[in-house]
């Protein structure tokens, strides 16, 4: 058996998975529950078929140019194949080109792609033979096509971001949703210190650095690895949460004694930082509708030892009609609604071929109802914090803007919106502070 076969055959069963239909991060979870690799066979295949995903648009362009029948027209199950070794070729450079071609031959040998083998190889050994002299697919000239097959983003996406930010800063966005996403930590200050934490890193050979502005955040240099084998995992010292969204909860500036909502709070991660800057002395209520997220939920506060937050299975529209008590009842709340994941394109690669305009009408119907059910539920005093991980307007400043137009008794206290770039300024986020007119 040739040396990475397996790696690259897990890739495509990857690539299989969410073509028909089922989430990147399930699909790689469960392809590799049939194999036993190691961390960096795992990082391997994570790259290479998350980046064939990501690069769908750019891929099927140089299948075009690379081979006699359109992408449109091959078999799926050769069209991913020739995917995986495509990407290989065009954007994974310490990998020879023989390499490349054989594994994925080999792939196509051993499967029921055996009598298009010959296929596979003449077309990647085409786009090798065009690289070396330079002979590449050609590109529109109209700017917004351009990006869209460069950077492998939807079209009308594309046209989208021109219209909301202009051209040059949508193309750093679009080339943000292709950087490899980094891995950030929240440390647990509820179990351990920044400094143990430091030193537990350091003391198991893994590199990690702290991150400007974020007081108990953490980033991974090292190479990644399993999440769950990093030490003090296990012992909730710390849990997985991208720099955008850990200036969410402080924002609400909550304190020990406050009574707290969060409206959409599994799997827990905003609602587990709450209870870690109240120190765990407080009430905190999370809900969510979802019996699955709910269970993540719980197993987050177990695994960190949070004891003041209570749990509710119910949909936070209906909060106000089963729990009329809760009217004007809360000292902070938090809104981290369900959202079109715009801002999340590089860490969540499918989500780009599974939005549409559409459904974002339809969150944005959500997202107003949300606000309008628990606005009421916020005491005299309080503060409410609208987020979502999104970069479109009208789920954001848009739509506060309207909601607080129909609310005159309401106020923007503020508002920030954080876009995907070049730099490490991590997902798209977006998160408003409303409270009542003094």
């Amino acid at each position: 058996m040739l040396e990475g076969y397996l790696q690259r055959k897990a890739a495509w069963e990857i690539l299989l998975k969410v073509s028909s239909g089922m989430y990147s991060d399930l699909a790689l979870e469960k392809v590799l529950t049939n194999y036993k690799f190691t961390s960096l066979d795992i990082a391997f295949i994570t790259e290479l078929s998350f980046g064939c995903i990501r690069y769908r648009k750019f891929l099927d362009h140089w299948i075009d140019h690379t081979s006699k029948l359109n992408h449109k027209k091959q078999p799926p199950k050769l069209r991913w194949l020739l995917h995986i070794g495509l990407y290989q070729i065009l954007k994974m450079d310490k990998i020879p080109d023989s390499a490349c071609i054989s594994t994925t031959v080999e792939i196509a040998k051993n499967s029921e792609l055996n009598k298009l083998s010959g296929v596979v190889n003449g077309v990647l050994r085409n786009a090798t033979r065009k690289l070396k002299i330079n002979n590449l697919p050609e590109f529109p000239m109209n700017q917004a096509e351009r990006i869209s097959l460069k950077e492998s983003l939807p079209i009308w996406l594309v046209n989208e971001m021109i219209a909301w930010f202009g051209i040059t800063e949508t193309k750093k966005i679009a080339i943000a949703f292709n950087k490899k996403p980094k891995i950030y930590f929240r440390v647990n200050t509820l179990k351990t210190t920044m400094k143990e934490c430091l030193e537990i890193f350091k003391k198991n050979n893994i590199d990690v650095g702290l991150i400007n502005k974020l007081e108990n955040g953490l980033v991974l240099k090292s190479k990644p690895r399993a999440i769950r084998k990093l030490p003090g995992y296990f012992e909730g010292k710390w849990l997985i949460q991208d720099r955008s969204s850990q200036w969410v909860a402080p924002l609400l500036s909550p304190i020990k004694g406050d009574k707290i909502l969060d409206a959409c709070a599994a799997p827990g991660t905003k609602t587990t930082h709450l209870a870690q800057l109240i120190k765990d002395e407080g009430e905190i209520l999370a809900i969510d509708r979802s019996d699955i997220r709910l269970k993540l939920l719980k197993e987050n506060l177990e695994r960190l030892n949070i004891k003041s937050v209570k749990s509710l299975k119910i949909d936070a529209t209906k909060l106000i009609e089963i729990k009329p008590e809760y009217i004007n009842y809360f000292d902070k709340i938090l809104i981290d609604a369900p959202c079109s994941g715009l801002g999340t394109l590089a860490r969540n690669p499918d989500a780009r071929w599974k939005i549409t305009k559409k459904s974002i009408d339809q969150l944005i119907i959500i997202q107003e109802k949300l606000l309008e059910n628990i606005v009421p539920l916020l005491n005299k005093n309080g503060l409410l914090v609208y987020s979502t991980c999104t970069i479109c307007p009208s789920e954001n400043n848009l739509l506060i803007e309207k909601f607080l137009k129909k609310n005159n008794k309401l106020e923007l206290v503020f508002e920030k919106q954080i876009l995907p770039n070049n730099d490490d300024s991590g997902d798209g986020f977006y998160a408003a502070i409303i409270s009542y007119k003094k």
